[in-house]
């Protein structure tokens, strides 16, 4: 299921778009998230797959993996705890508080009745939870029927109180709403809504961290071309590719690279949008394995960023996501076995759903000099469900990833 989308436009980065978010906005959540002990200090790994570039008869493919992103294992990490930031400061102006200061926990006594709730499918109530736990203040966290017991567990961890529902995402963020009017609290979501956009804003803004990371590991200077011609983006309600489109669209312009979005095919929100030209629902169940991506409505405010750069939306089954885990987890020779998680490898599923039909390839542009960008949004966060699925654990996928490590540097010597 590929659609085209008639609204993409290869033209300057708008002005209007810019006044929302920006390389510069992007620059300040990264130099803030800097002080965030929860966080690794280096970029996470963008790794060159020549094995599988091969393949699937491309030049190139490089994989961003976010599950290096810390122990929270997940890009989402750096999208929650920015917009808690600006939150707080939002609601204290006066107070001048310090994203530093805020991080290392210092107005913890004066922030601990302050409360924040989520809705989530696991890694964005997570992200919240650890950077509500780490400055002070109070989290409570929605979860559907469909989390599994693991999520909850790692978000509980942090401190959170957890509440759960027995419908979908969709029912617990409205949930979130509801809980958060009745008691004062201020929610922390990743989709806007009519009058909610500056908190998805600044979570969407953090994003923009993943592609200045992989722009300098690929040492790109100002005035060169994109290092890709494709770049695949999970779906979702539109915030991660709308966070990592815009940064890409603003730094190369009318070059920029091709966008593919990447969506369950009974989570269809972003590709329904694409075929009415506006923000649209899910016309399946939601449910999904890639239980990060299982959203039935478009965030309005992403949508704004994605209808005009977006060049292909595509929807994937839930066994191709299998398929692509199973892949990464096993490596080639020339490529070190991988740990993705179910809504991680969407990408890839989506680039192999089209490299395999003469046709889409032709389509979409994939030829044999097609550069491609994946992004490996997650780990196993849910260990037993990743076992399940690819029928190792993960710590028999990274022990296989270090002995094929250790064998290229022997190799070299």
């Amino acid at each position: 299921m590929l659609v085209h989308n008639r609204f993409a436009t290869r033209a300057p980065y708008p002005d209007a778009l810019r006044a929302v978010m920006s390389i510069g906005g992007a620059h300040e959540s990264r130099e803030w998230l800097s002080h965030w002990p929860e966080l690794t200090r280096e970029a996470t790994p963008l790794l060159s797959l020549a094995g599988l570039a091969r393949s699937l008869g491309v030049a190139r493919i490089d994989l961003k993996d976010e599950s290096k992103r810390a122990s929270l294992g997940s890009f989402k990490a750096l999208g929650a705890p920015i917009a808690l930031v600006r939150l707080i400061q939002r609601q204290w102006p006066q107070k001048n508080y310090a994203a530093k200061d805020l991080f290392l926990g210092r107005q913890a006594r004066e922030l601990q009745d302050f409360t924040v709730i989520s809705a989530t499918d696991g890694n964005h109530g997570r992200a919240l939870a650890a950077a509500a736990h780490d400055i002070g203040c109070r989290c409570v966290i929605v979860l559907h029927k469909n989390v599994s017991v693991e999520r909850e567990r790692s978000i509980a961890s942090h401190g959170a109180t957890i509440v759960r529902i027995a419908g979908n995402y969709d029912a617990s963020v409205e949930e979130a709403a509801r809980l958060a009017g009745e008691n004062g609290w201020f929610v922390v979501s990743d989709t806007s809504y009519d009058g909610y956009e500056e908190i998805p804003r600044d979570v969407m803004q953090g994003y923009g961290t993943i592609p200045a990371e992989i722009l300098e590991q690929r040492g790109t200077e100002a005035r060169d071309v994109c290092p890709y011609t494709h770049v695949f983006l999970q779906g979702g309600v539109g915030g991660m590719a709308a966070g990592v489109a815009s940064y890409l669209w603003e730094r190369y312009g009318a070059r920029r690279p091709t966008f593919v979005v990447v969506e369950p095919q009974q989570a269809d929100c972003l590709y329904q949008s694409a075929i009415r030209g506006q923000a649209a629902n899910a016309t399946g169940s939601v449910d999904s394995v890639m239980a990060g991506l299982a959203c039935g409505e478009t965030s309005p405010l992403a949508w704004r960023f994605l209808q005009p750069s977006m060049d292909f939306f595509l929807t994937i089954e839930d066994d191709e996501a299998i398929e692509a885990m199973r892949t990464l987890a096993a490596g080639n020779e020339a490529d070190m076995p991988l740990v993705s998680g179910e809504s991680g490898v969407a990408g890839l599923a989506g680039l192999t759903h089209l490299v395999r039909d003469a046709e889409l390839r032709r389509q979409t542009g994939l030829g044999v000099d097609a550069s491609v960008l994946l992004l490996s949004t997650e780990g196993a966060t849910a260990p037993s469900v990743y076992q399940q699925l690819v029928g190792k654990a993960p710590q028999q996928v990274w022990a296989a990833g270090e002995q094929h490590r250790e064998a290229g540097r022997l190799a070299r010597q």
